[in-house]
């Protein structure tokens, strides 16, 4: 075969359809509950998965097919169980482009959400603020993307389409359900965490360094308020499986716009902060779960 034959070929039999319904039959047979919710925990935040009730947990090494998280702060686990009377499944831990898998490989777990019978997907990540009006702390209700290594042909759906999964050019522009959006803030204005919540646009790099001075005043300069190295291949694939899709950042570090700041973007910095902002984070959560059961037209299409 040529590489380019070899490697279609592989990328067919490795995270086809066919691969895909393997590891979601292989989940349902373990498990307790056919999950409605997904839920991905990002860096620090893992703890969301401890709200669910009555939990089974597997590790991604025993699940057929499914990569492994290399990452200190993401244990590599998934949760099945009920928030709220939703039967939910939770990923302790995601995977990235940096960590050397494939794109097509990272957000494999996406179609196993949809063929195990999910339909809305709650994404949380870590982030770094460019906006200079968010604060460390911050919650930011993410309304739009930017999808960086896209621009270099760095995209999830790139190759032969399976229209089990969905079309071939997916509509983007709607990525992140407005409805969801504004549950999300009015859920917040309730708890009483508007002080520190906001909305805006998350910009996706590959990583694993962190960005320069000048990438960081050209993402800002694009439009991007909060950057990081996760979401946005997974909001691409599970939109084009037809999930809904809400999204938050946590502002774990403000982005270094200064040549003069001595301020250096780190890791640990990146889980105490989740850790400090875990409680409400997780109240966030668990609270907009029990209106999207209250309302079945909310949770599904």
């Amino acid at each position: 075969f040529y590489p380019e034959e070899l490697t279609f070929i592989l990328k067919h039999i490795l995270y086809g359809y066919e691969e895909c319904k393997a590891t979601a039959d292989w989940l349902l047979a373990e498990a307790p509950v056919r999950p409605l919710l997904g839920i991905v925990c990002g860096s620090g935040l893992g703890r969301l998965a401890e709200m669910l009730k009555d939990p089974l947990v597997i590790k991604y090494s025993d699940i057929p097919s499914f990569p492994r998280s290399t990452v200190h702060g993401h244990a590599g686990r998934l949760v099945f169980g009920t928030l709220n009377g939703t039967p939910c499944v939770c990923m302790q831990g995601r995977f990235h482009l940096y960590e050397g898998y494939p794109i097509q490989k990272t957000t494999m777990p996406m179609r196993v959400f949809k063929l195990m019978g999910v339909e809305t997907v709650i994404l949380t990540n870590a982030a770094g603020g460019l906006n200079q009006d968010f604060k460390v702390g911050d919650i930011m209700v993410i309304k739009d993307h930017i999808n960086i290594p896209g621009f270099a042909g760095n995209n999830p759906l790139v190759g032969a389409n399976d229209e089990r999964f969905g079309e071939r050019f997916p509509c983007m522009s709607d990525a992140y359900d407005r409805d969801l959006q504004q549950l999300a803030h009015a859920v917040a204005a309730e708890l009483d965490y508007s002080a520190f919540m906001q909305e805006g646009v998350y910009s996706a790099l590959a990583g694993p360094s962190f960005e320069t001075v000048a990438e960081c005043k050209m993402l800002h300069f694009l439009g991007a308020d909060a950057v990081g190295m996760s979401t946005v291949h997974e909001v691409i694939v599970a939109r084009h499986c037809g999930m809904r899709v809400v999204a938050l950042s946590l502002i774990t570090n403000q982005a270094v716009m200064d040549y003069d700041s001595e301020k250096k973007a780190n890791h640990e910095e990146v889980l105490q902060t989740g850790e400090l902002r875990a409680q409400q984070m997780e109240k966030l959560v668990s609270t907009m779960v029990s209106r999207m059961s209250c309302n079945n037209k909310t949770l599904k299409h």
